[in-house]
């Protein structure tokens, strides 16, 4: 074993640099930040999205849009083509849907659309279909029913 064979012990960690503490750091008396101005005193933050006193993109932009969060109706989608694990002939409700896990446990409606190749007659029951799954699912004698809103 020689001296030359020796390596440095890897670290767990890497130690944070110690800022204003004297010229052998490398960061000693301005501790980095430059000299004066605003931004070189203690405390200070700038607002999120301040540009130095330019007009910030949030004001430069138009407002636009309206977000109805209070009252929006949210559907679970399900395609016409996820149906096709079910028997013939069998009643397909949310219960249903949510026992096969093809929409979440907390799922208050559920929206059919017509994606996929349907060959079994079902009866599905859900709050609201498209134009195409109704047609999809009377084509093989299913029948489409229309919950009321709760």
């Amino acid at each position: 074993m020689n001296l030359s064979d020796l390596n440095a012990v890897p670290m767990k960690r890497k130690f944070r640099k110690r800022k204003g503490r004297g010229p052998g750091s490398g960061d000693g008396k301005t501790a980095g930040r430059g000299t004066k101005g605003q931004r070189s005193r203690s405390g200070f933050s700038r607002r999120m999205g301040f540009e130095g006193g330019q007009m910030p993109l949030y004001r430069r932009l138009p407002k636009k849009g309206f977000t109805n969060a209070l009252f929006k109706v949210e559907y679970e989608i399900v395609n016409t083509g996820q149906l096709e694990l079910f028997d013939e002939g069998m009643t397909v409700d949310l219960e249903v849907l949510k026992a096969h896990g093809l929409v979440k446990k907390n799922t208050k409606r559920v929206k059919i659309l017509g994606k996929g190749t349907l060959g079994k007659s079902l009866v599905i029951k859900a709050d609201k279909f498209s134009a195409t799954a109704r047609r999809m699912i009377e084509e093989v004698g299913g029948t489409a029913e229309e919950l009321k809103a709760q």
